[in-house]
């Protein structure tokens, strides 16, 4: 009976993700998507100037502070009132109707007064971002090398180090287990390895990613995400924030990095205390185990990017 729900939940998850994907896969970032989006509703609405402002990520888009959901709050329609001699509260509500029109399996959408559009993900579309960073989404991206990275050996960021090596190391565990099924990318060389066949050293840049077409079980039969623990929620907050930053923000960004991977590991840390994958999980549970280590997955590519990125310091394997 368990494996028959479990071939069912899958198959709804593989018609919805294969929907989804074409929609988010195209931006690594939440934000991207929003704009986006929000670009092609104001497409009939306005003219060129407010369009490249969308462009250029110029309109006001912030990220909600709910710990329950993953939530962006948007002025664009306070922006255009005077340009469109109309009351903020009516833009608000066309753009929000022509959003709906095409846009309801990725965004619930809110209008707040005065005029104010609240977008909330969607399950689904939470679960087609997170399966898109598990399968490599940052695979061709090349640290770039940048003088003015710091040269830092910080003690305090070496929680940042453990969280990366850790997320690694449990991964491999869950390989050899048979919970999940794993590819290595060695980031020099683009080439995919076998874990089982292969002993890499530990400087070998690499980072882990599902073995294509492997899904990870995000949702249950209800489409709604497996990992709704308020630990597991704060993770993929934290993660969605860092994408954001990493992909949204020019060079001459005023993001504090170390404090947003300080932050991001905090995160981790919390939730690996919380939440368990082997023991009772395992075996109650095989599903709920395996998006817990797809998150895992997702964390560590994004803590190495960090680390390389914008820490300038190396992201070690083991410890």
């Amino acid at each position: 009976m368990t494996e028959n729900r479990y071939i069912s939940d899958k198959a709804v998850f593989i018609d919805n993700y294969v929907h989804l994907n074409l929609l988010v896969s195209k931006y690594t970032a939440i934000k991207q998507l929003i704009y986006s989006h929000l670009r092609n509703s104001l497409s009939v609405y306005t003219w060129k100037p407010e369009l490249d402002s969308i462009k250029d990520a110029k309109f006001p888009l912030y990220k909600g502070r709910d710990d329950k959901k993953i939530l962006y709050i948007s002025g664009v329609a306070l922006k255009l009132e005077k340009s469109q001699n109309q009351k903020s509260l009516d833009i608000a509500q066309a753009i929000a109707a022509n959003l709906a029109e095409f846009d309801g399996d990725v965004f619930r959408i809110q209008i707040v007064p005065p005029g104010w559009i609240h977008f909330e993900l969607t399950h689904p579309a939470l679960a087609a971002w997170l399966q898109s960073l598990a399968m490599g989404i940052f695979s061709e991206r090349k640290i770039a090398s940048d003088k003015h990275l710091p040269i830092n050996n910080s003690g305090s960021l070496f929680a940042v180090q453990y969280a990366h090596a850790r997320c690694y190391s449990l991964l491999q565990q869950a390989y050899r287990e048979g919970l999940i099924k794993l590819q290595e990318v060695l980031l020099d060389t683009d080439k995919n390895i076998d874990l089982q066949k292969t002993s890499l050293s530990n400087s070998a840049p690499a980072y882990l990613s599902v073995s294509c077409p492997t899904l990870i079980p995000w949702l249950d039969s209800e489409q709604k995400l497996r990992l709704n623990h308020s630990a597991e929620i704060r993770l993929i907050g934290e993660l969605v924030q860092v994408v954001d930053d990493l992909e949204c923000h020019p060079v001459n960004s005023t993001v504090n990095w170390p404090k947003a991977a300080l932050n991001l590991s905090q995160a981790w840390e919390n939730f690996w205390r919380e939440c368990r994958i082997w023991g009772k999980v395992k075996t109650a549970s095989p599903e709920l185990a395996q998006a817990r280590l797809g998150l895992l997955m997702v964390a560590q590519s994004v803590f190495r990017l960090l680390l390389e990125e914008k820490l300038g310091l190396f992201a070690p394997r083991e410890l």
